[in-house]
């Protein structure tokens, strides 16, 4: 019990030497952003008169204010997390900050449904966080005035913030509403490698085999059957996985297995939609004959036996089992964390070349993951909920948030940058589950900072591998998701929420054979009736408008 005293006197002491920031005196001064802030700020609660009478909160230092307040907050908990109240760092940060977070965490599976009955039954908590809030809901949203504006608050109250939107000006323009408002944080991510979903191969069954890593769709072809039938593991059993994706609901498509060989056939996603940008023409690619062709290579190995018949019902949580199993010929995922106990076994490979040469790979913008955190209606403390979210896209905060307490959870290597402890790194339970126990970043959408400083875990040496093999292959320009106004919204929100359904349900019945190929012409004429190219004009006339 002492040790842990002294270890977190310790931690309390470092964050608040370096994460106290210099509220602005005019409007020519610019706050700190990162370490850097003087031990004489660190802990003080000095306000100005306009802040004293606005709020409780400081406008820079700990405790971010005087007398302690209680948030509520609605938060989704992804598979490798633990709950939110036992985490170490929101009780330390509690500490830090004189405000005690009542946590509302929802599992994945069911979390877009409990959130659509939080704003239908107007129940808001006074924050969301880790939120997944779309673009068209937060127009909805904070046009209604259930979500509040953040600019105001951003500028006065979350120097960190500030700081980025300025160093990349396509942050703003990606969150802003069309009436000048920002209603919800995204994650910003300034590491390259973690826009980016890598391709990993066994490369320990490659040379069992005497393999080598596939270029081409047909040489992955052969690749998976000699996975699937000539027992790589050596157990002298028929129960390899040749090739595996995750289910996501809220894919266009309804599964990464197709996102993972678009590029085979040419297709990307822009703009935060299926469709690609060429010569300035936008093209939503559903009735594209290159996407019956992906469909047709995916059923091949549907059929054969070669893809996961689990794809479209396993759960996120089966999905990253399978990968620490290391029983998995080949898949998609941003890092190696949740194999880290495996990842001698792995190697991130370029993306394979489809029967036409078409060979790409697609990104994510700066601003990955929109809706990740924003504040309600009912916030009696908007200007402490801002400060408290702010740390975390800070330097100092953002390490916090991702490695814990220096000593006990992380050390700092010679380069200054953190690592988790060995215990940690060599846990049994996989590096992703060990750590989500006391942050929450692990399964991604937490609204922080990522950046080469606090990403040791999601981009070691074999991640940067990984994305260098990518990188040939990447779009020049990623467009991130326009926001429309709230008429166009909910044009857009009618026919995505017709069309999306119908392409996920008709895809999954081309891939598993429950609908014969002989059927797509009535497929793309359904999608003329159900209007795609009015929501193609849509898309190309937001594209035109700020490019």
């Amino acid at each position: 019990m002492t040790n842990w005293k002294k270890k977190t006197g310790y931690l309390l002491s470092v964050l608040m030497l370096a994460s106290a920031v210099t509220a602005c005196s005019s409007g020519s001064d610019k706050e700190e952003t990162s370490a850097g802030t003087s031990p004489s700020q660190a802990g003080t609660t000095e306000t100005s008169d306009s802040d004293s009478n606005a709020s409780n909160a400081s406008a820079s230092g700990f405790p971010i204010v005087q007398e302690p307040i209680k948030l509520k907050m609605f938060a989704q908990k992804s598979p490798p997390n633990g709950p939110y109240e036992d985490m170490l760092v929101f009780q330390e940060y509690e500490k830090l900050t004189n405000i005690d977070v009542e946590w509302e965490d929802v599992p994945t599976e069911g979390f877009v449904e409990r959130k659509n009955l939080l704003f239908a039954s107007n129940e808001l908590p006074d924050a969301l966080f880790k939120a997944g809030i779309t673009q068209l809901e937060a127009v909805k949203y904070g046009s209604s005035g259930m979500l509040i504006p953040l600019e105001d608050l951003i500028n006065q109250y979350a120097p960190n913030l500030k700081g980025l939107l300025e160093q990349y000006p396509e942050i703003k323009s990606s969150i802003t509403a069309p009436d000048g408002h920002i209603y919800a944080l995204p994650a910003i991510v300034t590491l390259g490698s973690g826009r980016t979903d890598k391709f990993w191969i066994n490369q320990t069954w490659l040379n069992k085999l005497g393999l080598k890593a596939p270029e081409t769709t047909d040489e992955l072809l052969n690749v998976l059957r000699a996975f699937r039938d000539n027992d790589p593991n050596g157990n002298g059993e028929k129960d390899e996985i040749p090739l595996s994706a995750r289910r996501k609901d809220k894919d266009i498509v309804g599964n990464s297995i197709i996102n993972q060989f678009i590029g085979s056939w040419g297709l990307d996603q822009q703009m935060g939609y299926d469709l690609n940008i060429n010569n300035d023409k936008v093209d939503i690619w559903f009735d594209n004959p290159e996407f019956k062709e992906l469909l047709q290579f995916v059923n091949q190995l549907y059929t054969e036996n070669l893809l996961d018949h689990e794809v479209f019902t396993q759960t996120e949580a089966q999905y990253i089992a399978k990968m620490g199993s290391g029983n998995l010929g080949f898949f998609a995922n941003q890092a190696n964390d949740p194999f880290t106990s495996k990842k001698d076994d792995y190697v991130g490979i370029a993306p394979v070349a489809g029967p036409n040469g078409d060979r790409k790979a697609f990104g994510k913008p700066v601003a990955r993951d929109f809706g990740a955190f924003a504040i309600t209606s009912v916030n009696k403390n908007p200007e402490a909920t801002i400060r408290w979210i702010d740390y975390f896209y800070g330097d100092e905060g953002s390490i916090f948030f991702r490695y814990g307490i220096e000593g006990q959870t992380y050390n700092l290597q010679s380069d200054g940058k953190p690592e988790y402890t060995d215990e940690i790194l060599t846990d049994s339970r996989g590096t992703g589950t060990t750590i989500g126990q006391f942050s929450p970043w692990p399964g991604g959408g937490a609204p922080h900072l990522i950046s080469e400083l606090n990403s040791s875990a999601i981009n070691p040496k074999e991640v940067q591998a990984a994305q260098e093999a990518l990188e040939p292959y990447l779009p020049k320009e990623i467009y991130g998701a326009p926001i429309f106004d709230e008429k166009t919204s909910k044009e857009v929100n009618t026919l995505r929420q017709d069309i999306d359904i119908y392409v996920l349900e008709n895809s999954s019945k081309f891939i598993t054979g429950a609908l014969s190929f002989d059927k797509w012409d009535d497929y793309v004429k359904t999608l003329e009736k159900m209007n795609l190219g009015q929501l193609e004009k849509i898309y190309q006339e937001a594209y035109d408008k700020n490019k």
